[in-house]
């Protein structure tokens, strides 16, 4: 149990009580005031409440599932073996604590850790490094000598001026080497990443801007910054310039000379402003190469209503989704210049933007040029991994939509494994590659190993909407139809431009949930004529709400494109992973339309197979 300070004043760490509960929780306060650790609102959240509890004498209830349902929002079926977020978030955090007191934090009197193996952190007071205790005695005085002469190891109690007045040191000294700093650091400017080839976009986040008098207003700009930047680095489609270089630029710097000097296309800025209890929040992203602002947004927020960790995290998340999203400014900006050129001229990373554009229309038509294109991609750059991970989901496409498949020794799921492990070998944390092996996985029914997959996938990058709304609609298809419901609503909250795919699976689960007149609607909003199981989905909504001719029509349409596919009905309800229930449910509407579906299929012989409950 933590007392209250029962340390002696000067004597050393070692011979001190451990620290005391206001030691630590002015510990804290100086880990999250820091820049230099890295860690995202999500592990800040998580390590405050095991600090909190621990304090509180609750340590033993530092459990992952009171972590997962408390810290991260999990439901109360939260299931920590079959949700990995714990784990994952957790030795984050445990290596951004270990980063930290290598490098900013060498010098602060107290070390939070989280052992590995548990959740519940330690405390411990900071040892100094042998032989520098006694190396400079006025300096080492001075040090250890906080606010009102309080000398010694133990901590200083009033923390907040002694902060305020070395920042003020501190910033003095950064202004007298900035513009050195950026001179360097342009020597050394990124390059794009090894799995991603020329013609990629390059994006440069500049510090946001303090406005106004309120001196918390740099904190929360510079806290909002670094937030920023982590959400941006989860998406591997662009290059973001690392914060060294962002943070030495100096304020009101050309934006022609940003383009000049760090060759980036694409640069953000903004400005926070602090009046009492409110924030104005200001966001907007610049073509380097022509001035225009592609985007800008401003987000009003209330102090009062929510804690400043959680609006960084949510405002940052906003920004970075809006803009760097598989369907967001940057990529639709990048598109609109690709446009422009000769069909001869198609570079590797356009194949991966007329990807996301097969994707939302899911035609068969641009299938088959869309896999030329990303396998001279690959043949060019054997390192690209998103353009690996896309091939794979089109080799899916061979098998599961029956578009343009190809003959040859390996079937479709199988090239689509190879194309999706090796994807994830180039890049184990491209989040682009682990959606391709879970979906490859789900298609070669292994439903257990391909949402594990998924979990990781949204654990690196919950901002992704095209993952948000895959997981979501594989969640559905293995049973799980609520949760798997949710995710595709914040797809499309997020990402309302994407909204056929997300409104059809989403009719899927309200079809299941035998509402069918919310799932008329929601098909109606999908309008995706060129997908053929669009129109089986309607025509068996249409059936179950009796509106015979309308069934009529979707169904010839769907036999038109799709002739075949119900002599192996059972093969593709299986490889759906559809429970026995749902895979019934869509064969009585299937017959209610006129499809052509067996008398009595493999799902509906196992639910007349299994004894009623008693």
């Amino acid at each position: 149990m933590l007392g209250r300070g029962e340390g002696t004043v000067g004597a050393s760490p070692q011979a001190q009580s451990p620290p005391a509960a206001e030691d630590v929780r002015a510990q804290l306060d100086i880990l999250f005031a820091s820049p230099e650790l890295d860690a995202p609102a999500r592990a800040r959240r998580f390590l405050r409440y095991v600090v909190e509890e621990t304090l509180a004498g609750r340590a033993d209830r530092i459990k992952a599932y009171a972590i997962g349902t408390e810290v991260f929002e999990r439901n109360s079926d939260f299931d920590a073996q079959g949700d990995p977020v714990v784990r994952i978030e957790a030795g984050r955090l445990r290596r951004a604590l270990e980063r930290y007191y290598l490098s900013g934090g060498r010098s602060d009197p107290v070390v939070i850790t989280i052992p590995k193996g548990a959740y519940v952190p330690h405390f411990a007071w900071s040892k100094p490094p042998a032989g520098e205790v006694h190396a400079a005695p006025a300096t080492t005085s001075a040090t250890l000598t906080g606010p009102k002469g309080h000398a010694g190891n133990s901590p200083p109690q009033n923390w907040t001026a002694w902060l305020a007045s070395a920042s003020i040191v501190v910033l003095l000294l950064a202004g007298l080497v900035l513009w050195a700093l950026w001179q360097t650091n342009l020597a050394h400017t990124p390059q794009a990443s090894a799995h991603l080839p020329p013609g990629g976009p390059a994006l440069v986040v500049m510090p946001f801007a303090a406005l106004g008098e309120s001196p918390a207003a740099k904190t929360y700009a510079d806290g909002l910054t670094e937030e920023v930047l982590s959400q941006f680095a989860r998406f591997k489609e662009i290059t973001v310039i690392g914060r060294e270089t962002s943070h030495s630029i100096p304020p009101g710097t050309d934006i022609a000379r940003i383009r000049h000097d760090l060759g980036v296309r694409y640069v953000l800025e903004g400005s926070v402003r602090a009046a009492a209890h409110r924030l104005r929040i200001t966001g907007r992203l610049l073509d380097a190469e022509t001035g225009a602002v592609l985007w800008s947004q401003t987000y009003d927020e209330d102090l009062q209503a929510r804690d400043l960790f959680t609006i960084q995290d949510d405002v940052a998340r906003k920004v970075a989704t809006a803009v760097a999203q598989p369907y967001g400014i940057i990529q639709r900006a990048h598109q609109t210049r690709a446009g422009a050129r000769p069909p001869g001229d198609l570079e590797a990373y356009e194949c991966t933007l007329r990807f996301y554009d097969y994707r939302a229309a899911l035609s068969e038509e641009s299938h088959a040029a869309i896999r030329t294109c990303l396998e001279r991609a690959v043949a060019l750059h054997p390192d690209f991994a998103t353009a690996w991970a896309m091939l794979a989901v089109l080799y899916l496409d061979e098998d599961r939509f029956g578009f343009n498949p190809r003959i040859g020794s390996a079937t479709p799921i199988e090239r689509s494994l190879d194309a999706a492990r090796h994807a994830t070998r180039l890049d184990p944390e491209n989040v682009r590659s682990l959606q391709s092996l879970m979906m490859a996985l789900f298609f070669a029914q292994q439903p257990a190993e391909a949402l594990e997959v998924g979990e990781r996938a949204v654990a690196l990058n919950p901002n992704d909407t095209e993952l948000l709304g895959e997981f979501g609609t594989r969640l559905g298809q293995a049973g799980a139809w609520h949760r798997g419901a949710e995710l595709l609503e914040q797809a499309l909250a997020r990402n309302p431009g994407h909204s056929g795919y997300y409104s059809g699976t989403l009719s899927v689960y309200a079809y299941m949930q035998h509402d069918y007149v919310r799932a008329e609607s929601l098909i109606r909003q999908a309008a995706l004529e060129k997908f053929p199981l669009y129109h089986f989905v309607a025509a068996v909504i249409y059936a179950q709400l009796g509106k015979a001719s309308e069934a009529a029509e979707a169904r010839d349409e769907f036999l038109r494109m799709r002739p075949t596919i119900f002599e192996r009905w059972d093969d593709e309800m299986a490889k759906r992973n559809y429970r026995p229930e749902d895979a019934a449910h869509f064969a009585e509407g299937a017959r209610k339309a006129g499809f052509p579906v067996p008398g009595r299929t493999a799902a509906e012989a196992t639910l007349q197979a299994v004894p009623p409950k008693r």
